[in-house]
């Protein structure tokens, strides 16, 4: 059998199209963003609603969308193993037990939306819009799922082509849908606001959700026919998925807990805090697309047994993440105001939002090692120490100085602080363990 290629034209082949899908999710949820905060009367109070939401919905799928990690590694290791044939039946039972998790969650959280929210100090017309927005939202969550999961089949098969078109196609639909829906068409079709952001992302998430499945089983060997006998491999599925499940737990207390700290200051606040995030989130995704290659290729590479082409590829993915968030930077530093304004119009908020936006940049350096060595241990099974690794730099991290700013009145300055502490400790963590484990091995 051949040995993995990690040339830069195969790094290239695998990292760019997972750029663009990656980045398909933190634009419609700018886009959202964008279009609600320039609605005319209630700009701002929509744009910190969909903050809000977007926050919580964000934290489900992370949490819930990490199977998409496991299948990929599993399915990558036993490629590079060769016992890709082996995997006949665990696809579809992958696939299923990602849509049911979802489906439990939903309900258990569509009934309590309120309750939720006004935790997340969302009041007055805030938690209205929020609620509607949510009510809509929150049934295109097991369509992102299976997507999500078919995603990690394509990964998994060292592709990842068509998880690009199905997102572009998705993102495409939801920004067209969203002006339309949003601001209406006169004569034709009424303004519906945030409740048109809603239905806007359901119908793309909709969408994408038909086209994984057309392309899954138009361009694979995969069979999505549930068989009962359960295989050897769901079991570490259900461990890497668990270990996973409380690493994104601890990601998201991250995330809401920053969402609810800046709308306890006030609506501005929050408003210029989901800015803010937005365009964090943006670039988090984009640095994933090296990570993916990482990812893909590193879990074929230790089925291969071959730690000496692991090490190589690390350096190389890591390399060109950092130079990308350097770039990224440099965009940042030059356009920052216009991006603020494409978001939202009001003074007070563009004024806060600008006040923090070079903390923003300072975490870039940090996410270009953090996100990149993440993604590869995940095509390492190593979940556990993931688990561990987002446990430590949320609770001893990132809570401890959220809590610090909190009593210093350090304000919106000390929530992005706290995220720098939590980002540096991750890449640190990450560094240390890629040293002593498995640089060792190269050796060997």
């Amino acid at each position: 059998m051949a040995l993995t290629d990690i040339s830069f034209k195969r790094i290239q082949q695998l990292a760019i199209p997972a750029i663009i899908a990656g980045i398909a999710e933190p634009v419609l949820s700018s886009t959202d963003a964008a279009i609600v905060g320039n609605i005319p009367d209630y700009g701002t109070e929509a744009l910190a609603a969909v903050g809000i939401v977007g926050s919580f919905l964000s934290a489900l799928i992370w949490i819930l969308g990490q199977t998409r990690s496991a299948i990929a590694a599993i399915i990558s290791q036993n490629l590079g193993a060769g016992k890709i044939e082996n995997l006949k039946t665990f696809p579809a039972q992958a696939v299923y037990f990602n849509v049911g998790l979802s489906i439990i969650v939903l309900l258990a959280t569509y009934f309590f939306v309120e309750e939720i929210f006004t935790l997340l100090n969302a009041d007055g017309n805030i938690l209205n819009l929020s609620i509607a927005y949510y009510d809509i939202r929150a049934w295109g969550f097991p369509l992102t799922l299976f997507t999500f999961a078919v995603f990690g089949i394509f990964r998994g098969l060292q592709n990842t082509f068509w998880p690009m078109i199905i997102a572009a196609i998705g993102a495409g639909i939801n920004i067209g849908l969203d002006f339309i829906f949003v601001y209406g068409i006169e004569g034709y079709i009424d303004a519906m606001g945030v409740v048109g952001a809603a239905w806007a992302s359901l119908i793309a998430q909709a969408i994408m959700a038909v086209l994984s499945l057309i392309l899954v089983l138009k361009k694979t060997n995969v069979s999505l026919k549930l068989t009962f006998i359960i295989h050897p491999e769901i079991k570490r599925l259900l461990s890497m998925s668990a270990n996973l499940f409380l690493r994104s737990v601890a990601l998201n207390v991250a995330l809401i807990l920053s969402t609810r700290g800046a709308a306890g200051i006030s609506t501005e606040v929050v408003a210029a805090h989901t800015i803010a995030l937005n365009i964090w989130l943006f670039t988090a995704f984009f640095l994933d697309g090296y990570g993916a290659a990482g990812n893909i290729l590193g879990g074929k590479l230790l089925g291969e047994g071959n730690f000496s082409a692991l090490w190589k590829l690390t350096k190389k993915v890591v390399k060109y993440n950092v130079i990308v968030a350097s770039y990224l930077a440099i965009i940042g530093i030059v356009f920052y105001e216009k991006i603020g304004w494409i978001y939202n119009k009001d003074p007070e908020v563009l004024k806060i939002y600008s006040s923090v936006f070079f903390m923003v940049l300072i975490c870039l350096p940090f996410s270009a090692i953090a996100f990149t060595l993440d993604s590869i241990f995940k095509g390492l099974g190593e979940m556990g120490y993931l688990r561990n690794v987002l446990l430590a730099s949320t609770f001893l991290g990132f809570l401890p100085v959220l809590i610090l700013s909190y009593y210093m009145d350090w304000g919106l300055l000390g929530i992005w602080l706290a995220i720098i502490v939590w980002i540096a400790w991750r890449a640190a963590a990450l560094v240390v363990k890629y040293y002593n484990k498995y640089l060792p091995l190269v050796k060997q």
